[in-house]
């Protein structure tokens, strides 16, 4: 099926989505993420900035530097939480929660606010800052409001643009430069970036950058063979390498290829011998900023591996260990998105809302 089929398709069962809450997240699911965003976004401490002062004049509070995305921790939590209350309200306008995820939009997604956070970037001091991690999640929360008919989501996409825009010169500016990719299991992982911004592009119609993504993720990835799955994962990875990297070429080769290529990459899917990658991970302390990381490692496997189970053929032989691992992965996750412990409620809610949701998955490639 071609890719704009789908998007016709997707656009026909937006309305039930929206009319039947329940068939995905419960209402009270809804709340409780939602309640997190509402209440992280505008707490300003604790926090991470994570900046570079190139002066004595850069010494400034989170909210000064970032008038928009000064909560929530750090600067890209802060702009994922947004996304998760635009993507709730999106697929769940009449939850009761609704009135306060718009109030809290409107406070924050102003177009002062965005033209000040496009004037950080664009510092020369400034260039790397959230790179790609960040600049990731700011392009879907682009991507949740471009084709959104709602008056309010059109005012947000509009004061959105600045920002986008430096954003999307920074990505054209750096991809050419970067000639090996990033495997790890944190934020500069390459392979989650480029599959965020790819969602991104073919979303807007960006065809230059969807051509510059697919040309880097093929130069990276496609040869690969034999991905070592015994080392995963690391002691506080949110991410699997292997697995972004497997729902990142799902998103560039078509099915057959696909399947092919998933066969040199991963042979240990089709032996049954990917051992601790496709076990679910416990954290063992919440109150650990980094050790919590692996609940959402545990999510982040789940839509992962439901990105290549969606693209395999429905004969195919791993989909039903995939299928195992996505359900087990996710029940043990969820069960800590509400600890009580700031450490993971800051963000785990949207690796939640992610992957029960199906985002990234609207549009696969054939």
């Amino acid at each position: 099926m071609k890719r704009t089929s789908l998007l016709c398709l997707v656009a026909l069962l937006a309305p039930a989505i929206a009319e039947e809450p329940d068939r995905v997240l419960t209402n009270q699911q809804i709340t409780d993420f939602a309640n997190l965003a509402i209440k992280g976004i505008p707490q300003e401490y604790p926090n991470k900035p994570s900046n570079v002062m190139n002066s004595a004049d850069d010494v400034r509070s989170p909210r000064e530097m970032h008038p928009a995305f000064f909560g929530n921790f750090d600067w890209h939590s802060a702009v994922h939480g947004h996304w998760l209350l635009v993507r709730l309200l999106r697929l769940y306008p009449g939850v009761a929660v609704a009135t306060d995820i718009r109030q809290t939009l409107n406070q924050q997604l102003t177009e002062t606010n965005m033209r000040a956070e496009a004037l950080y970037f664009e510092q020369k001091h400034n260039n790397s800052f959230e790179r790609m991690y960040g600049w990731a999640w700011l392009l879907q929360l682009v991507r949740e409001t471009h084709s959104w008919d709602d008056p309010d989501a059109k005012t947000w996409r509009e004061n959105l643009k600045p920002l986008e825009a430096v954003i999307r010169e920074r990505a054209m500016t750096y991809l050419p430069k970067l000639t090996f990719p990033i495997r790890v299991g944190t934020h500069t992982d390459t392979a989650f970036a480029l599959g965020m911004l790819l969602d991104y592009s073919r979303a807007v119609g960006d065809t230059e950058l969807e051509t510059l993504l697919t040309q880097k993720a093929r130069q990276f990835y496609l040869n690969d063979r034999d991905y070592p799955a015994h080392y995963e994962p690391s002691g506080h990875d949110f991410f699997s390498s292997g697995f972004n990297e497997a729902d990142l070429m799902r998103r560039v080769l078509k099915s057959g290829e696909f399947s092919r290529w998933l066969d040199q990459f991963l042979p240990q899917l089709t032996t049954g011998t990917m051992g601790s990658m496709m076990e679910p991970v416990k954290v063992p302390d919440v109150t650990d900023g980094h050790l919590v990381h692996l609940a959402g490692l545990d999510l982040s496997r789940a839509w992962t591996m439901q990105g290549i189970l969606a693209s395999l053929p429905v004969s195919d032989v791993r989909r039903k260990a995939l299928s195992t691992a996505i359900a087990d992965h996710a029940a043990l996750g969820l069960s800590y998105v509400t600890s009580g412990h700031y450490e993971g409620e800051h963000w785990l809610a949207t690796f939640a809302v992610y992957h029960l949701t199906g985002s990234g998955l609207e549009v696969p490639f054939e």
